[in-house]
């Protein structure tokens, strides 16, 4: 069955619900829709950016507050009480509303990591709770009665079977607006977030701009809903609007599938449903009122958490497989822009004296070292020698403590990785870093993510509403190019995850090259590789040589090194002990030293 069948029978049902449904199970499956709406939001920001929120259930009281005020306040100013003739001025007020407080929340609280960014969540969402109970002007506890009704071109949507429509065409919009941006340049980037920030940086994405911007896109899908749910309600107290509601978001998210755009409403359907199942039995059961349907919430989350961790959506796509059409490559569109190189012999690096202290612990000392543009120079030494911690000093992982690292003239102390790779540096890893779950084609994508980038709101919004298909076209066809260069094109639309460690190398020298960089970087790229593998990379380093960029290589494989480089440097213990041509270097006593103990 195709993706395209059951989405047709999925919205005829829709269709048709409100015609054939009694008036409970539509008020259920509006308080799914809002409830599916708001998980939305979480799905982006906690399943695909790793930023785990409990406090989304404020947000959705702002945005509902937001529209209460406005529309039955009589002693507002004349500005303010002229958006609140229209429920749809309300709207948009709240958005504006909701943006600020999201864009100031969000720049304090995403400077947290570990278990401080969901306790910096919780914090901000118990206060605006009280913010809603304790103001006279939003009603205290007591609340907001005479919300009026969403009225479009003067009809009003008043109860639940009208708003239905309204509440699912929101919904709706918000899941193909989601998946649209996912399946986009920002979208990779945003994916990257969880478990790849540091990869990301060096091939010049900006991620705490990613970050902020899921944290305010879910903040707003959660207004909307909060919208709804006021003048579907028509009342509005503080209650919905608690630190335990949006626990009750986090948790259909994660049951649905916290990294499935789907899962959000599956999520929303079972805990919804469920909750309400439970309400009506347990008391039968237990022989009194009482919450008791958090303490089986409780514990069925702790089994789902160990028997479907990645949530219930891709167990129900298992036993429902999907027909997915393959990703198709125009190779007839324009290429990307290259930027320009270096003449042949120019200086494209230069390092001197550097030095990188961890507390007493001295990991490069006095490091000095220069490629040009055309060559291939080869860092060597024994583990633990500095080599790729000179790498970091060099691509701006890390920030040198002492010395000079000037690229293209330009010195780099104190620049972010973000901005080296913008001026033409790009890099693969010691332990390979990719995002096991993505295709190799959008790994190596991530890697052109800097070039003739529109920006973060311009990408966002164009991604979000596939406004960009003729510029990703390019940028994919820029990948997939890159892939055939490295000898990968079988598993272009392979998950990269499933390569054998070598074949991951060369995905990430793909995606290093797909960034056309001045300068690559290149950490033991011939590890876990094959012969026949060696000779194609070797082969392809060549000819990038001969295109004039410039290589530097750090590498244990001496027979591949040797024949391959035109000048090495040899470190140990921090330090470098030698410098020449590979030929001079494999007699120097103090190399021999190093590697063998002695010349003997």
């Amino acid at each position: 069955m195709t993706p395209r069948r059951i989405l047709i029978a999925f919205f005829v049902a829709l269709a048709l619900a409100p015609l054939a449904l009694p008036e409970f199970t539509i008020t259920l499956l509006n308080y799914i829709g809002l409830y599916a709406l708001v998980a939305l939001g979480l799905v982006l920001l906690t399943g695909v950016g790793g930023l785990t929120s409990f406090g989304q259930a404020a947000f959705v009281g702002l945005g509902a507050y937001t529209t209460a005020v406005l529309t039955t306040a009589t002693d507002l100013p004349a500005w303010l009480a002229w958006i609140g003739t229209s429920t749809w001025l309300a709207l948009l007020a709240g958005l504006a509303l909701t943006l600020a407080f999201a864009v100031a929340i969000g720049m304090l609280t995403l400077r947290l990591s570990g278990h401080y960014l969901p306790l910096g969540t919780i914090g901000w969402g118990i206060s605006l709770y009280f913010v809603f109970g304790n103001l006279q002007l939003l009603g205290g506890f007591t609340g907001i009665t005479g919300v009026p009704p969403i009225s479009i071109f003067g009809h009003e949507f008043i109860g639940g079977r009208e708003i239905f429509y309204l509440i699912w065409v929101f919904l709706l919009a918000g899941v193909v607006t989601t998946q649209n941006l996912l399946d986009s340049r920002e979208g990779r980037a945003i994916r990257a977030l969880k478990g790849g920030r540091a990869m990301a940086e060096s091939m010049g994405v900006n991620t705490a701009e990613s970050r902020l911007a899921i944290f305010v896109l879910a903040a707003l899908q959660a207004c909307a809903s909060g919208w709804l749910y006021a003048h579907m309600q028509r009342f509005l107290n503080p209650t919905p609007f608690s630190i335990n509601v949006g626990i009750e978001y986090l948790f259909m998210a994660v049951v649905g599938g916290a990294g499935e755009v789907w899962g959000a409403l599956l999520g929303a359907t079972v805990i919804t449903i469920s909750k309400q199942w439970l309400q009506d039995i347990l008391p039968q059961i237990v022989g009194q009122a009482g919450n008791f349907e958090v303490i089986v919430f409780g514990i069925a989350m702790v089994i789902v958490l160990q028997r479907a961790r990645d949530g219930l959506w891709p167990v129900l796509t298992k036993w429902v497989p999907l027909a997915r059409r393959p990703r198709t490559i125009d190779p007839g569109v324009p290429p990307l822009a290259r930027r320009a190189k270096p003449a042949a012999g120019e200086t494209v690096l230069e390092v001197s004296r550097a030095t990188m202290r961890f507390g007493g612990l001295v990991a490069v000392n006095d490091m000095a070292l220069t490629v040009k543009a055309g060559e291939i120079v080869a860092l060597i030494g024994p583990n633990g020698a500095g080599k790729s911690t000179t790498f970091n000093l060099i691509s701006g992982v890390l920030d040198a403590t002492e010395g000079d690292i000037r690229f293209l003239g330009a010195p780099l102390r104190g620049k972010s990785a973000r901005e080296i790779a913008a001026l033409g540096m790009s890099r693969t890893f010691q332990h390979v870093k990719l995002l096991p779950l993505m295709s190799v084609l959008d790994n190596v994508a991530i890697g052109a993510h800097g070039r003739e980038n529109p920006g973060l709101l311009r990408g966002v919004v164009a991604g979000a509403w596939r406004l960009e298909r003729r510029d990703e076209m390019r940028l994919l066809a820029e990948a997939a190019r890159q892939i055939e260069r490295v000898g990968l094109a079988d598993h272009m639309f392979d998950g990269a995850g499933s390569l054998p460690l070598g074949k991951q190398r060369l995905l990430e020298v793909a995606r290093a090259l797909a960034a056309d960089p001045c300068l690559l970087l290149l950490d033991e790229p011939a590890a876990g590789l094959r012969y026949l593998e060696k000779r194609a990379l070797a082969e392809l380093l060549r000819k990038l040589k001969a295109e004039g960029i410039a290589i530097l290589l750090v590498e244990h494989d001496m027979d591949f090194v040797m024949g391959l480089v035109d000048r090495v440097y040899v470190m140990d213990f921090g330090q470098k002990i030698c410098e020449g041509a590979p030929e001079q270097v494999q007699r120097d006593p103090r190399v021999l030293e190093a590697y063998l103990g002695g010349v003997e």
